[in-house]
């Protein structure tokens, strides 16, 4: 029904499910990393400093999430580096969107990493667009409205 207030009950909150895989400080530096291309986990520790035990918890719950995926480089002995998925990859606009947030309010003498578009070296930025009329959103032009999963995980359906 339009008008129909969206529940905050975090079970049916996509927020609040993405937070749970990926909602603390290390993922977020994990795959701020991953993205940058570093895979291996003594890469991933020195350029971190997180506690090994902390980035094998983090990586082994972005794997049981299938946002990245252990692959073998090499055989003996055995020694993997973790791969962002296509789900991992998705995240991509999020981390944008986060940065560009710290770019502007965090960082007094401008931005520590500049973001380029690898075909014409044009600075990357992030935007919400329509994809109907194709225009830029601002926030305050954004509305929300029950979706098709609302009412599915309402009466249980939906796993």
């Amino acid at each position: 029904m339009p008008g129909e207030p969206i529940p905050s009950s975090t079970d049916r909150c996509s927020i609040a499910r993405t937070l749970e895989a990926v909602g603390d400080r290390w993922t977020l530096l994990i795959l701020r990393d991953l993205f940058r291309g570093v895979r291996r986990f003594e890469r991933l520790h020195g350029d971190l400093g997180i506690a090994r035990n902390l980035l094998t918890d983090r990586l082994r719950r972005l794997e049981d999430a299938g946002v990245v995926q252990r692959v073998p480089y090499q055989e003996r002995p055995v020694r993997h580096e973790y791969r962002l998925t296509a789900k991992g990859r998705d995240l991509s606009p999020a981390l944008v969107a986060l940065m560009a947030w710290g770019d502007r309010w965090c960082a007094e003498d401008g931005p520590p990493t500049l973001l380029i578009h690898d075909a014409c070296h044009g600075p990357v930025e992030h935007a919400v667009r329509c994809p109907t009329c194709d225009e830029a959103v601002a926030a305050q032009h954004i509305r929300s409205r029950p979706g098709p999963g609302h009412h599915a995980r309402a009466t249980g359906a939906v796993r």
